[in-house]
């Protein structure tokens, strides 16, 4: 794979700030950013601004993070409007001539569609048109993107099987990990202040709280076993803080930096997934999966799909869907756990979901089509396509 004869540019549109949780597209653009300047454009940010500007960041990656600033008082055409001169003043100004686009959010098409990209790809993480407040336009402007696009990648399989039909050329690609990052919980590590005087055994979950997570299932569990320690780490987002359940043995110690993850990871007893089974996570693939296991974890999750499979089939972790499940796998896993034994069965399963290899992996096939498009237009000014 010859990664620098894909397009010198990469123009990264994502419903997601950098600076939130540490996931998918910073784990990915991160590794692109070696070989292309990448430009992380986030959505924008409505402030009490009089005139509309843009600001550039690096982050310690070296990704080009690009944030619109618009007047707050601005109708939302003016918004698209705006954005759009903003984009095209990017492009102007850090002098972006081949490029692809990148679309985790098709709303991005509305002051973006007029690029002329070398390649477009959607990277579809997530069923957001499932998500809490998503807006109403977001079906039309996935379908359009899904028009527009060159290469379509899926953050799961079973998200793969609901868009393989709309697509000719759209791949599959779970989660994956940064093993050696979390496997460092393996090791001995200072409890953080924040937990350090929470009584064991401790149960934690990290990641986003948000209609996602089942709150009354973690309700349960804390009030029938009150001896349990039940840590949330993660910001609250699109949900009242105050619906919570709130209890002794709940403790919610709110967004933590990726870095400081396996200190906190390190000192608990069982990782938890207690996730609702509604409409947002019917096509999750949840990237905390692998890194749980990675850590050195036992892991227990409600039946979603793409946990199921593999990762249930495979025991690699216990299913389980009620307080009284859960409870039973966690009784059981706190007896039973051995780490001389799973924890050689976890790394023989994480060592093909890499995200150095799953960067690879999308990485030839954008430099594939690129190719492809080369190819293409030589023969045509040459006159020997047939």
């Amino acid at each position: 794979m010859n990664v620098s004869c894909a397009p010198s540019d990469l123009l990264v549109f994502c419903h997601l700030r950098w600076d939130f949780v540490f996931q998918r597209p910073q784990h990915l653009m991160s590794r692109f950013v070696s070989h292309r300047r990448v430009y992380f454009i986030e959505e924008p940010h409505l402030d009490k601004v009089t005139h509309p500007k843009i600001e550039l960041r690096q982050t310690q990656e070296g990704v080009t993070v690009v944030a619109a600033r618009v007047p707050e008082t601005f109708t939302h055409e003016q918004q698209m409007q705006t954005q759009k001169n903003l984009l095209d003043r990017l492009l102007e100004d850090e002098m972006i001539e081949n490029y692809s686009a990148w679309y985790y959010t098709p709303m991005a098409l509305h002051f973006s569609s007029h690029l002329n990209a070398e390649i477009t790809i959607y990277d579809c993480m997530d069923e957001l048109s499932k998500f809490k407040g998503a807006p109403q336009a977001l079906i039309h402007q996935e379908s359009e993107l899904l028009q527009k696009a060159d290469l379509v990648f899926t953050g799961g399989h079973s998200l793969y099987e609901a868009k393989k039909d709309r697509h000719n050329n759209i791949h599959p690609f779970p989660s994956a990990i940064d093993a050696a990052h979390f496997a460092q919980a393996r090791t001995q590590q200072p409890d953080p202040d924040d937990q350090k005087d929470i009584p064991f055994p401790r149960l934690g979950f990290v990641g986003v709280i948000d209609e996602r997570m089942d709150i009354d299932l973690l309700a349960k569990m804390a009030e029938r076993r009150p001896q349990w320690q039940f840590i949330m780490i993660g910001p609250v987002v699109k949900i009242d803080p105050a619906t919570l359940p709130q209890r002794p043995n709940i403790h919610y110690l709110g967004m933590k930096k990726y870095a400081e993850l396996p200190a906190y990871l390190a000192n608990w007893n069982c990782a938890l997934m207690p996730f609702a089974k509604n409409e947002a996570t019917r096509f999750i693939s949840p990237t905390k999966t692998p890194e749980y296991l990675a850590a050195g974890l036992p892991v227990i999750s409600t039946s979603i799909r793409d946990v199921v499979h593999p990762y249930g089939v495979q025991k690699l972790v216990a299913i389980a869907d009620d307080a009284d499940t859960f409870i039973a796998a966690a009784e059981n896993i706190f007896q039973t756990f051995d780490k001389s034994t799973h924890w050689p069965r976890h790394d023989e399963f994480l060592q093909h979901i890499s995200w150095d290899e799953t960067w690879g992996k999308m990485a030839a096939l954008e430099y594939e089509l690129y190719r492809k498009k080369i190819d293409q237009k030589f023969s045509k000014m040459y006159g020997v396509l047939e």
